[in-house]
């Protein structure tokens, strides 16, 4: 069942050339957490506000509309749309305590003082606060104040929960806490979530599905391993940290690279292709092993350790290779190596004119 749904969402800016938004339209399930992915200024945080009611939608090229349980929001309030925004700065009042801070959306809903403080001390003990609640915002740390916000955001039991780059203002082992806690809240809760993240690997450890932006559009929409397995375009894929790339001539399993370079892919394809493969997909070997296609004598160009990895860079008669290893795996430069690639690993994607701008992840 669709709990949230958008129609035809556009949003320019002033004088502004291109649009921040362009007629974006998607459905979110009930007690989903859906991740709005992409990169900075792609319309990601314009469309949270426009969900709010922040933002209105521009009547042109189309009236876009939003609609939350069946009730179109358009015409209502920010206050009365059942929806609340989280962002990446707390926004705690100062001068109030915790306590009165988590209770603030249940005081502007008239619930009796002692019902309200009874609901935020509750709330607090969930986001693993209690006994904080005389504290000031000045006494918390960034990890603790984006807790309270947490707890103030979910106190009111919104219909629908916002989450504009909440966590990337904390560092890397409060991120991890953090989602961990917001995914066992929204779990027991059931609170449909729209997160909106820049960041892939954050996109795919929280989000059932993912919506990619470039531009103001919409580009894929799928859940995290069909973005990894199955991206729509060369831009997708290098977004999503692929970055060995060839134009290859496909004739259903057999896929041909520049002159007597051949593959073998697990899935058949027909004409000129755009063949990827990501680097942690690649296997690299000291000694050539049997039995296999698509293995290649190659040479360690460079290593570089990265704690989870070893990532090499590797010369083929396929060009220069990247490839993530097992840290456990160490190779030196200049020495001669096998690498293998596995033909379910073999993806053809449809090329991007704007790729060439895209930096590679390395």
């Amino acid at each position: 069942m669709s709990h949230l749904v958008l129609r035809h969402l556009s949003k320019r800016f002033g004088n502004q050339r291109l649009s921040a938004l362009k007629d974006l339209s998607l459905t979110v399930a009930a007690g989903e957490i859906f991740a709005l992915l992409g990169p900075s200024g792609c319309g990601k945080s314009t469309t949270l506000n426009l969900i709010a009611g922040l933002l209105q939608p521009d009547p042109v090229p189309y009236p876009g509309e939003i609609w939350l349980e069946g009730i179109r929001l358009n015409p209502l309030p920010p206050e009365r749309r059942g929806v609340t925004l989280l962002s990446q700065h707390s926004r705690l009042f100062p001068h109030l305590s915790v306590g009165e801070n988590v209770a603030f959306g249940l005081k502007m809903r008239r619930i009796p003082r002692a019902e309200r403080e009874a609901q935020a001390l509750r709330m607090l003990e969930r986001v693993q606060l209690a006994g904080l609640a005389h504290r000031r915002p000045a006494q918390l740390s960034g990890g603790q104040a984006q807790r309270v916000a947490l707890a103030r955001a979910l106190v009111i039991q919104p219909k629908l929960l916002l989450l504009d780059e909440p966590l990337s203002a904390l560092d890397a082992n409060l991120r991890q806490e953090m989602q961990e806690l917001i995914l066992s809240l929204q779990a027991e809760s059931g609170v449909t979530t729209v997160w909106v993240t820049h960041d892939q690997a954050e996109a795919t450890t929280v989000a059932q599905r993912i919506g990619l932006m470039f531009e103001g559009q919409l580009h894929q929409l799928g859940s995290p391993a069909e973005f990894y397995q199955q991206p729509q375009s060369e831009r997708i894929a290098r977004f999503f940290g692929g970055v060995n790339f060839w134009d290859a001539q496909a004739d259903q399993h057999q896929l041909w690279v520049g002159e007597g370079i051949h593959l073998y892919g697990a899935v058949p394809q027909q004409g000129k292709v755009r063949l990827m493969i990501r680097p942690e997909q690649i296997q690299v070997f000291a000694h050539p092993p049997t039995s296999l296609h698509n293995v290649w004598r190659a040479e360690v160009i460079s290593e570089r350790f990265t704690g989870t990895q070893r990532r090499l860079k590797v010369q083929t008669v396929l060009g220069l290779l990247q490839a993530w290893v097992a840290p456990h795996q160490r190779f030196r430069v200049g020495q001669a190596v096998w690498v293998y690639l596995p033909p379910e690993a073999l993806w053809c994607v449809e090329g991007s004119p704007s790729v060439a701008a895209l930096p590679l992840l390395v």
